[in-house]
């Protein structure tokens, strides 16, 4: 028969330790690992909601691009039937792309340019004269998005769209 294994007994330092509560000096490492970790996720989730804001912001534009255009569209030089802006000229065009509603979408930070063009040629001075139907209306939109990005420069993003339709009436 193998003689028993005999098991040291504790130190004295070992049970003192025990008795205080010092062997469990690990109580407050996961509050501390949470806080520094914490604070790495926390400002990446917030980068990540302000580019999906961008994202939304950069859908508004063309949206706002393609509905513009259909509102100069309708109002060529020989519209009729309609409340306001009959027919449509540039300030009208702005006018309705600030008033567009859009939630979280400052209308200050929103332009639209309106041109138009006799269509095939392109060719009519001035733009305005060329708002008759058969001819072509584009409309630009631009947005200055502000990028707030926690630990990062802040910059203005430029978003532009631009949307081109034959004029009906």
């Amino acid at each position: 028969m193998a003689p028993a294994i005999q098991l040291r007994k504790p130190g004295l330092r070992a049970r003192w330790l025990a008795r205080f509560g010092f062997a469990r000096a690990e109580h407050g490492s996961a509050s501390v690992e949470f806080a520094a970790t914490g604070v790495v996720l926390f400002m990446t989730m917030v980068g990540l909601m302000k580019i999906c804001l961008a994202i939304y912001t950069y859908h508004f534009v063309s949206e706002a691009a393609h509905e513009a255009t259909r509102f100069a569209v309708v109002r060529g030089s020989s519209c009729t039937g309609m409340a306001s802006a009959c027919p449509a000229a540039a300030s009208d065009v702005q006018s309705f792309v600030q008033h567009l509603g859009y939630p979280g979408i400052s209308p200050a930070l929103t332009t639209a340019t309106t041109k138009w063009a006799s269509y095939p040629s392109g060719a009519c001075s001035p733009s305005s004269t060329c708002n008759n139907p058969g001819n072509l209306v584009t409309v630009t939109v631009k947005y200055a998005f502000p990028l707030l990005i926690p630990w990062m420069t802040s910059r203005t993003l430029t978003m532009t769209s631009t949307s081109s339709m034959v004029i009906s009436q």
